[in-house]
C-alpha cells in the first residue's frame, strides 16, 4: 500500500496593512510575519505602492504615508522575494509553511495576489488558517464571539491593536499559541 508522505506544518503568523479593501484596486503597503513558538523569528517589509488608490479609512487605521513608502519602501517584487527567502530560512525543508492570520481571508488575498502577480508562485499555496474560525471550532462559541475585542483580552494583556503589521503578527501568534494549547487541553477552551 502506498503511503502519502505529508509535510509537517510550519505555522507562520502574517499580518498586512493595505491602502484599501481589495488587491485589485488598492496596494499592499506592509507585511509582518513571525514563526509560531518559543524561538520566534520575524520578518517585516514596507512596499512601494503599486496602485494610486487610497481609501482614507484604511490609511487612517495604520498611518503609513504613501509618499514615504514611495521613497523608502521596497518595490513589490523585491519585497516578495525577501519574504519568500525568509520563509525558506525559517521553515525546515521537511515542513510546509501554513499562513495563519486573524481574519485570514483578508490578509491571505493580498499576500496570495502579490506573490502570484510578482513571482508567479505562492510559497503558502492555498493553505491559510483563520484564528477566528479555529477559536470558534475549538470553543463552540458563535462567530460573533470571535472578534478581536473578545479574544485579545482573553489571551493578551489589555493593549490596543497597533495596526503595525509585525506587532500585529506577533500578537496573533500569541493568541494562536494559546488556542493550540487549549485544543490539546480541551477543558481549558
Amino acid at each position: 500500500m502506498d503511503t502519502i508522505q505529508q509535510e509537517m506544518p510550519a505555522y507562520i503568523s502574517v499580518d498586512v496593512e493595505t491602502a484599501g479593501t481589495t488587491p485589485d484596486e488598492y496596494a499592499l503597503l506592509s507585511i509582518g510575519a513571525c514563526t509560531i513558538g518559543k524561538l520566534r523569528k520575524t520578518f517585516y517589509v514596507e512596499l512601494q505602492p503599486d496602485k494610486p488608490n487610497y481609501d482614507p479609512r484604511s490609511m487612517a487605521i495604520h498611518g503609513l504615508n504613501p509618499d514615504d513608502l514611495a521613497q523608502n519602501g521596497l518595490p513589490p517584487g523585491e519585497a516578495l522575494v525577501g519574504f519568500e527567502n525568509w520563509l525558506q530560512i525559517v521553515v525546515p525543508a521537511t515542513h510546509k509553511p501554513i499562513f495563519v492570520a486573524f481574519n485570514a481571508p483578508f490578509d491571505w488575498m493580498f499576500v496570495a495576489d502579490y506573490f502570484h502577480r510578482y513571482l508567479k508562485r505562492n510559497p503558502f499555496g492555498h493553505s491559510a488558517l483563520d484564528i477566528k474560525a479555529l477559536y470558534m471550532g475549538a470553543s463552540g462559541k458563535s462567530w460573533a464571539n470571535t472578534s478581536g475585542e473578545i479574544l485579545r483580552p482573553l489571551f493578551l494583556a489589555h493593549t490596543p491593536l497597533s495596526h503595525q503589521a509585525l506587532q500585529d503578527a506577533i500578537e496573533q501568534a500569541v493568541i494562536f499559541e494559546h488556542i493550540l494549547e487549549k485544543i490539546t487541553q480541551p477543558d481549558r477552551v
